[in-house]
This record gives C-alpha cells, structure tokens and sequence, in this order.
C-alpha cells in the first residue's frame, strides 16, 4: 500500500489514484483519466501498463522506458471529448521529466479510444 502522492498530481495518494488502475482492479472512466495512469505508469516503470493500454492498432510489439528518465510533473492543457459517454477523446498535455543530460518536457495531443467499455491510447502528435 502506498501513501504517497499519485504522479499524476491529481492530489489523491498513489493507490487511491493510478495505483487501483495499475494494479487491474479497474479501468479509467475516461480518456483524461487513462491519460494520468499512462503519466504515471511512465513515472513508475510499468511497460506492462503502457502496453496493455495502448490500442492493438497502433502498439508496439516491445516497449524500452528509458530508466534514465524521471518523470515527475503532468499538466493537462486541455481535454475534448473522452467522457464515459464517448467513444473517443482528445487529451492535450505537457509532461517534464529530468535526465542526465537535463531536464525537458514532452507536449503532445493525444487521442484515446473507447472500445467495450475500456478506453485505450490510439496515438499522439508531438
């Protein structure tokens, strides 16, 4: 049980957070939502949350995280559609990361799917 405070900074701890996402006790009710558990995912190390949220159209077979790569801050710029009553959304955000070569940041639109209930990140334009 973690305490902590969710990478995503929606405010709540980890586990009442992304954590319930990552561990498969449930999915995201919408597209911004999966778009913070990706974020936190990519903060914490889980390729196997990445993958099995990413849409089987457009996913990798493999995917390498860069573990010099700290992921620590999520800003959403803007989020259209992506509802519980959709079937697709838009999500717009920057995320910073520090590296030994530095610190930078990640800006990138993001669409995301709904498909049987689950919604699932299709691609991004960065």
């Amino acid at each position: 049980m973690s305490e902590s405070r969710c990478p995503c900074l929606s405010g709540l701890t980890y586990d009442d957070c992304c954590g319930r996402l990552h561990a498969g006790g449930s999915t995201a009710h919408t597209a911004e939502q999966l778009m913070r558990s990706r974020f936190s995912a990519f903060a914490r190390g889980d390729g196997d949350y990445l993958l099995a949220t990413w849409h089987p159209s457009t996913r990798p077979a493999t995917l390498e995280l860069d573990e010099d790569r700290t992921w620590y801050r999520l800003d959403i710029i803007e989020t259209r559609a992506g509802s519980p009553f959709d079937t697709s959304g838009v999500v717009e955000f920057v995320a910073y990361y520090r590296a030994p070569t530095g610190a930078g940041r990640q800006h990138e639109i993001s669409r995301f799917t709904r498909e049987q209930g689950c919604w699932f990140y299709l691609d991004g334009i960065h």
